[in-house]
């Protein structure tokens, strides 16, 4: 039976869930303080501000969720692909987040406030992603 038709939540899975929200917590607030020293500080445009933000939050991002939150020896053999999923969805993401956030901008709301609304969309959003596809074990089963 495939995973996403459990029909109850697990300690495990709240557990599991909880963990997911420290790595994206740790790429929310390492991307959001260096977008502050890039765009108030440095005076940057806020497209490249975020961007420096981005490529630092997804790293932290990444080793947390890939060896903490989603640790399976299944992957163990197989970093590239998981790598390769987790820089399609990445790259999905990021394309949304700057929509959203330049919609938002173009209305007159800060993108400082643009990336509060936005990390509260991918909160879901990244973690069915992660779970169901970017951090699934993909070794496949030894033919006998």
């Amino acid at each position: 039976m495939p995973q996403f038709v459990k029909r109850s939540i697990s300690r495990k899975d709240v557990i599991q869930f909880l963990e997911f929200m420290v790595g994206g917590t740790t790429y929310f607030w390492s991307g959001y303080i260096v977008f502050a020293i890039c765009y108030s500080g440095f005076h940057w445009d806020w497209l490249p501000a975020k961007m420096a933000a981005d490529v630092v939050g997804l790293t932290f991002n990444y080793l947390i969720q890939r060896y903490w939150t989603f640790n399976s020896r299944k992957l163990t053999h197989h970093e590239g692909r998981t790598v390769g999923k987790y820089g399609v969805v990445s790259a999905m993401n990021l394309v949304l987040d700057y929509l959203i956030i330049a919609g938002l901008k173009a209305v007159g709301i800060s993108p400082y406030l643009g990336f509060f609304i936005s990390a509260g969309f991918f909160t879901i959003w990244n973690y069915v992603w992660y779970k169901f596809w970017v951090f699934i074990g993909n070794a496949k089963k030894k033919e006998r």
